[in-house]
């Protein structure tokens, strides 16, 4: 049995070991075979020694994300200790700067970190439409607003436009408190969440007082021509066939698009079709449009979604494969 020694005095002790442990307790289920304790800013590893050299591989790795990022989530850290070194280099650490789409407040970068949010970053540097499909938590609308909110801040757009359909998921607009704007707002949420991670807040007020950032239900958009804009439909799928066409008519000179739609989450009433299925299919072979789809390996959420969603996945084979059946 051998023994070695870890400082963290590069990082914050606190933010390593996590709230009462938490991330300390996940480094010592990862390594059963080894006795890791702590002492203030160290760590000492006793066991086999090439578990210790493992184990030293990646805390290397958390340091060095913590040293560039500051702050490290519980899923971050359980993903690089639990990834090959060639998976966690590539998605946390060692980054080449210019993959970095956006630099956030207090130093947080914002970057695709799978496959296909890379095609994603490519086919919008390259096209002027992105369709990008795909389960929720793949980050789809993250890549989305991080595309949009670089193309401003390098002056290649003047404004940024998201909008959404307003559209009831099982639950009733009309009971909600407030005017208009305060019962569409929860449906908006998930796109005021993803900009505050990448403006400032001082600096998204003004953008968004200014309309240089609008946030807006889809059916605001009829009648209007969008120039020199990034745009972007999150949620698609609960568009129809009309309004799909409606916003895609909307795009003007010098204007980017990205539609983010899950067909798997259709909200709509029951007399009513999604129109994306229609506009990914006929839309396929122009030029100029691109098409890429995310899968459950492109989850960046919560370990369990990517089980959650083959779950659900199987269970609708299931349900199709009966359904043909008899």
């Amino acid at each position: 049995m051998t023994e070695t020694i870890i400082n963290l005095d590069t990082v914050n002790p606190i933010e390593f070991f996590g709230v009462n442990n938490s991330k300390f307790d996940i480094l010592k289920k990862k390594f059963p075979l080894l006795k890791i304790l702590s002492r203030g800013t160290q760590i000492k590893l006793s066991g086999a020694p090439e578990q210790i050299e493992l184990a030293k591989e990646k805390i290397d790795l958390i340091l060095q994300y913590m040293e560039r990022n500051g702050h490290l989530s519980e899923n971050y850290f359980e993903q690089i200790l639990g990834g090959d070194d060639a998976e966690v280099i590539d998605n946390f650490v060692d980054k080449n700067p210019n993959e970095v789409l956006v630099f956030g407040p207090n130093g947080k970068t914002v970057r695709a970190r799978t496959a296909n949010q890379k095609k994603m970053v490519t086919a919008a540097d390259k096209n002027d439409i992105v369709f990008a499909i795909g389960p929720a938590g793949t980050g789809k609308t993250y890549t989305a607003v991080a595309l949009a909110v670089r193309a401003l801040k390098n002056k290649v757009v003047k404004k940024i436009i998201l909008t959404r359909p307003a559209v009831e998921a099982g639950e009733s607009l009309g009971f909600l408190p407030g005017d208009l704007k305060e019962k569409i707002d929860p449906y908006l949420r998930p796109l005021y969440d993803a900009l505050d991670d990448m403006i400032p807040a001082d600096k998204l007020g003004y953008y968004m007082s200014t309309r240089t950032i609008e946030i807006a239900p889809l059916a605001y958009m009829r009648g209007r021509t969008l120039d020199n804009a990034f745009i972007i439909l999150d949620e698609s799928q609960n568009a129809n066939d009309l309004q799909i066409k409606m916003f895609l008519t909307r795009i003007g000179s010098n204007a980017k698009a990205i539609i983010t739609g899950d067909p798997t989450q259709v909200d709509l009433p029951r007399n009513q079709r999604s129109g994306l299925e229609k506009a990914v299919r006929i839309l396929q072979n122009i030029e100029g449009i691109a098409h890429i789809e995310l899968d459950e390996e492109d989850v960046v959420r919560h370990k369990l979604v990517k089980a959650i969603i083959k779950a659900y996945d199987k269970e609708r084979e299931n349900e199709t494969e009966n359904s043909y059946h008899r």
